[in-house]
């Protein structure tokens, strides 16, 4: 898949609008009962970037990021500022934030993830963007140090131990993260005067899976 590693200006992301979205088939039954069944394993998020501009100098430097991104060819990263580390928003990113396996003695690769949790319900989402230098790593409680005990591959949220952890160690993480995107047109349409009088830009943006 074409991607850029770079991140959109995160001046306009943070005054941008949008959020996770999940598809369900839902099929309404003769006795009114419904089936519901999602084809998705994992949510997908959508972003109007559009919100965020607040000057002509920020909409130019959008236009320019849309220029160098072709549209909607080359993917990009994206700081959702609702939901970008391992921890709650108000919290500070610590080792012991998430869980990402446990050792087996063997296996040295390791995908990061976010654990979302509603009562006895959760969800694991993996995470494929990692901020480098903000990756914190323990196992079995012990920090590891980066390039001495692991590496990370912040194009894909993959971590790589030069020694597997032993048998029944939990491997824990904290991280920033950015959310894989691209533009969801191909087209960026204002004006001076529309603009001026504060009518905003409809600029879309859609998570892609990497």
């Amino acid at each position: 898949m074409s991607f850029h590693e770079v991140r959109f200006p995160t001046a306009v992301s943070y005054g941008a609008s949008g959020g996770p979205e999940r598809k369900t088939d839902i099929v309404t039954l003769a006795s009114g009962h419904e089936e519901r069944n999602s084809p998705w394993a994992h949510s997908r998020r959508r972003y109007d970037a559009g919100l965020g501009m607040t000057s002509l100098d920020q909409l130019e430097q959008v236009t320019a990021f849309f220029e160098a991104r072709m549209g909607q060819l080359y993917g990009f990263r994206w700081k959702d500022w609702t939901d970008f580390k391992s921890c709650l928003p108000s919290g500070a990113v610590g080792a012991l934030d998430q869980d990402i396996g446990v050792g087996d003695g063997v296996e040295t690769l390791f995908q990061l993830t976010k654990t979302y949790v509603s009562g006895s319900q959760t969800y694991i989402r993996p995470i494929t963007k990692p901020v480098a230098g903000t990756i914190q790593i323990e196992v079995a409680g012990n920090p590891m140090a980066e390039a001495t005990d692991f590496t990370v591959d912040t194009t894909t949220g993959e971590v790589t131990f030069g020694v597997a952890p032993g048998v029944g160690d939990i491997v824990t993480a904290g991280f920033h993260f950015d959310v894989p995107v691209r533009f969801d047109v191909d087209q960026i349409e204002t004006s001076l005067a529309t603009f001026s009088a504060g009518e905003i830009p409809n600029v879309p943006v859609i998570e892609v899976r990497v």
